[in-house]
């Protein structure tokens, strides 16, 4: 097992939060991520999570939020959601996805969820994975569709 500890999300240690973000979701705006989870920490509708392996050094992050509408396959709520977990690539199997799902866990618990919820992309088999090791069980499969209006 890595060496390694979980930090909560705050103003102050946002930014290795922003920087992960954008290694998983490349189309995303640095701005736009950081405003939306100061806005969301401050509500407490949701929290973040990283992953500190050195002093300044970040392996990951997981994100979480408080969903009071349904979800799928959720009879409960409040839910938490996990919104989004990443290990950095050379960081994985080592142990860090399983510590930052618990604090997930552990804030979703102390919120009053009974419940938690969470989705992949298709394609995506390793995150698929991780979710059934996790002890998550598949709700449902979808395709979404789109049409352009002229």
């Amino acid at each position: 097992m890595l060496e390694a500890r979980i930090l909560s999300v705050t103003p102050e240690n946002i930014q290795p939060l922003v920087e992960l973000s954008l290694e998983l979701w490349p189309d995303a705006e640095a701005a736009e991520e950081r405003n939306f989870w100061i806005k969301t920490l401050a509500s407490g509708s949701g929290a973040a999570f990283l992953c500190e392996t050195a002093p300044g050094q970040y392996a990951g992050f997981a994100t979480v939020s408080l969903r009071t509408d349904p979800v799928e396959g959720i009879a409960t709520q409040p839910a938490g959601y996990l919104e989004g977990i990443y290990v950095v690539e050379t960081r994985r199997r080592r142990g860090i996805g399983k510590m930052l799902l618990t604090a997930v866990e552990d804030w979703c618990r102390q919120k009053g969820c009974r419940e938690m919820g969470s989705d992949t992309e298709i394609q995506n088999r390793g995150s698929q994975f991780f979710h059934k090791r996790s002890g998550f069980e598949e709700a449902n499969r979808i395709v979404c569709f789109r049409k352009t209006l002229v």
